[in-house]
């Protein structure tokens, strides 16, 4: 095997790629370019019954949205393809001959029936079921069968499995980079199947296979898997492979309230997104992409999802990920998913982010309406809304009224307004902006005029605000004068005179 830094990310194609998914992806990826190596994307999709249409290209999107490149892939190839398992076969056959030669691996001819019976059967005795050294022996398989039985049954195209010949009475001693040396009794590993009559590989053996032939350095992966890390141990031993990956699990992403791990249910629940770009099956459901997020942002939060940078900093680009990253870093323990925080991290990236972003998000918006606007008070309005977005969405409610008139007035303001001296107030705030030689110094006079006819100031700013943002909050309301002009203020401040005569 090369010393080089080579990681992968190998989801399977049963579906969209979950912000789990797509964390783990991120770890590899900070890994791989800090330490000058290569991350390869592999599609482990072994089966076939669970596959996806659309899935592959999902989880590819996915990753180019958060500006993640494979070195390796399907798409890109390398010198160690096929990047998809089912394109594998010939290597598989031959690793596991080499299996069933050394006698570390096994046909075993059992129905479904039967091993159905022995599990009910199992649990009326209040125990378990288990494929084990146990049993094999008396269960139909070539150990208990005669080479010839065997090779009748082969020749014959007998259903069947091959499974891993667990050794027996040994203590797997095996290591985790984050949780240290782990120790398992091959008294609690079944026999494991590794290869089906159909020619595909399960998961535990192609993975192994793959990882070795594609000189993988570092297996990071979900914690899910940790239980797994024995039999794959045991399989290199089988080998007889004495350099193996260093093995990471990642802790789990937690649901925002109670017990277990995120879930699609959860940002139903809650009103988030859990995919990065929008998925298409029976129904469309949108990611973050699709609801406003910047790819900096998700890439930041769910990096310290289980990663501690080891400062209180908490604003990170891509590459001070990289520059950061470390296995040193990472935690034991789950992460809770905040999605408060989630917001807090996109609002801080829109923050930082070019004003050319949010025009050309304001442009495609509002195209229908920015001939009616100068385009070069563009960028003030930017200024005047970024402190105000939480997401991209948000920019049609934060900004809609620089470019038409308001779509309705805020109930609430408006019915309590309607029982003041409106009329008489906006008729005065239009001849003080008729008036007016510089909209940008417009206060001065506006208090000389609310203090000469004691009107009440907070009263006139909300008929003021009201009648040209249609709504009591928002930016600054002398800059949103000056920007709007004399006579788009007084056309709004009459449409709300007149509305509010007629209730």
């Amino acid at each position: 095997m090369t010393k080089k830094v080579r990681v992968r990310f190998a989801p399977s194609p049963t579906g969209p790629l979950h912000i789990g998914g797509l964390r783990t992806a991120l770890f590899n990826y900070f890994f791989a370019k800090q330490n000058g190596g290569d991350f390869i994307l592999r599609f482990e999709d072994t089966d076939q019954n669970r596959y996806v249409e659309g899935s592959e290209n999902h989880i590819v999107d996915s990753l180019e949205w958060c500006g993640i490149k494979a070195d390796e892939s399907p798409i890109d190839g390398g010198d160690f393809g096929p990047y998809r398992q089912s394109e594998r076969k010939e290597l598989y056959k031959k690793r596991i001959d080499e299996l069933i030669e050394k006698k570390l691996a096994y046909y075993a001819f059992d129905s479904k029936e039967d091993l159905a019976t022995l599990r009910t059967e199992a649990e009326k005795e209040g125990k378990v079921f288990s494929y084990s050294f146990s049993n094999r022996l008396s269960l139909r398989n070539s150990l208990s069968l005669s080479k010839n039985e065997t090779l009748g049954l082969l020749k014959n195209g007998a259903e069947y499995v091959v499974r891993f010949k667990t050794p027996e009475n040994k203590e797997v001693v095996c290591r985790d980079e984050l949780r240290g040396v782990v120790h398992v009794s091959t008294k609690t590993i079944d026999d494991k199947i590794l290869f089906k009559s159909d020619g595909m590989p399960t998961y535990h053996f192609a993975n192994v296979v793959d990882d070795y032939e594609m000189e993988i350095s570092h297996v990071i992966r979900g914690e899910e898997w940790l239980p797994s890390l024995p039999l794959h141990w045991l399989l290199y031993d089988a080998f007889g492979w004495e350099i193996r990956p260093k093995f990471v699990h990642l802790p789990l992403i937690l649901k925002p309230e109670g017990k277990g791990k995120l879930s699609k249910r959860d940002g139903d629940k809650f009103g988030f997104p859990v995919f990065a770009v929008q998925w298409k099956s029976e129904e469309i459901i949108k990611g973050y992409k699709e609801h406003g997020f910047l790819p900096e942002a998700v890439i930041n939060f769910l990096s310290l999802l289980g990663w501690n940078p080891g400062s209180e900093k908490e604003l990170f680009s891509l590459q001070e990920l990289i520059e950061s990253f470390s296995l040193k870093g990472l935690n034991k323990s789950g992460a809770r998913f905040d999605p408060e925080k989630n917001k807090w991290f996109n609002h801080a990236h829109i923050q930082k982010a070019e004003n050319s972003l949010v025009i050309e998000k304001i442009e495609k918006e509002f195209s229908g309406h920015l001939t009616l606007f100068d385009k070069e008070k563009l960028n003030t309005i930017v200024e005047l809304i970024k402190p105000r977005l939480n997401t991209l969405n948000e920019i049609y409610s934060c900004a809609s009224f620089f470019f038409k008139n308001p779509d309705n007035y805020n109930e609430k303001h408006f019915n309590k307004l309607k029982k003041i001296n409106f009329k008489e107030i906006l008729s005065g705030l239009i001849e003080l902006v008729s008036s007016a030689e510089n909209l940008n110094e417009i206060k001065p006079s506006l208090e000389v005029l609310v203090k000469k006819n004691e009107w009440n100031f907070g009263k006139v700013m909300g008929l003021f605000r009201l009648s040209l943002v249609g709504d009591l909050s928002g930016p600054d309301l002398f800059s949103v004068v000056s920007l709007l002009g004399k006579e788009t203020c007084n056309s709004r401040m009459m449409l709300l005179s007149n509305a509010l005569e007629k209730q």
